[in-house]
Parts: structure tokens; sequence; C-alpha cells
């Protein structure tokens, strides 16, 4: 397994809801109990919503401790602040209509495209990966090949 690379904030907001979803388990079971004392289970709706509401629980805890085992947290002090690695945040010029747009590589956890946070195993954080200042990138997207011009880069 590799490693996931991490901000210190973005492992806590990882645990966090790692914990919020682990302290919930003991109400679903209770609702688990319940409605399996109401009768029959073929037609009790509550009981299989219960079931179902766990399931998809236990599903992102196991999926929260995997990542939280393999997060390993960035110290930023080590980074080449000339090349582009995570936690940079870097401005791209569009070549195709020259507008400006400042995107973050972020680790698991962290990513949020509407806030452009991207995870550096992304399409475009792997293309970004290692670039310096002045240099233009092609990254493939449904829409077909983007190409920029990295205008800064700041951590």
């Amino acid at each position: 397994m590799s490693s996931i690379p991490v901000t210190a904030e973005g492992k806590r907001k990882l645990q966090g809801e790692l914990d919020e979803l682990q302290a919930r388990v003991p109400f679903i079971s209770k609702a688990i109990a319940d409605a399996r004392e109401k009768g029959d289970l073929r037609e009790n709706a509550e009981y299989h919503a219960a079931r179902e509401e766990m399931s998809m629980i236990n599903a992102r805890i196991q999926d929260l401790k995997s990542k939280l085992s393999r997060a390993v947290v960035v110290d930023e002090s080590q980074i080449d602040h000339d090349r582009v690695a995570f936690g940079a945040k870097i401005k791209l010029e569009d070549l195709k209509d020259k507008s400006i747009e400042d995107w973050h590589l972020v680790g698991e956890g962290e990513d949020d495209p509407l806030e452009n946070k991207i995870l550096t195993s992304s399409p475009m954080g792997t293309v970004l990966i290692g670039r310096k200042v002045g240099e233009t990138i092609v990254v493939d997207a449904p829409v077909g090949k983007l190409k920029f011009k990295i205008k800064a880069i700041a951590y």
C-alpha cells in the first residue's frame, strides 16, 4: 500500500469524520435491535433502512481507517519551493481564453473542486507535480486537452 500525503489539518479532518461515524454506530445498532423487535423483518422498512445505513457507515469507517493508516503528514518546510509539490498553490493561465485560475494541491480528505482544491493524484495534480513557473502543461480532460501556463507557485 502506498502512502497518502496529507497536511496536519487534512489528517485531523479525516480523524474527526472517523470519530463522528464511530460514535453513530451504537445508535444505529440500537435502531436495528428496536426494529427487529417489531416482528416480521421481510416487511419491516425501519429494519432495512437501519441495516443499509449501518452498512454504508461501516464501509466509510473502513475507508477512513485505511486512509489514516497510510496518511503521512508532509513537512512543507522540506519541499523545494521552486517546483510544484504537495501543498502548492498554483496560479495557472488557461492558454485558450487567457483566464487565470488558482489551484491548491492537497491530500486525501481535503480535496474540494468547488474551492479549486485538487488531489495531487488527480489528472491535473499529476501533470503539475515537479513543474516550475513558466512551464506549459497539458491536461487530458473529458472535454479534450487543456493547456495551461504556470504563472506562480506559493506555499
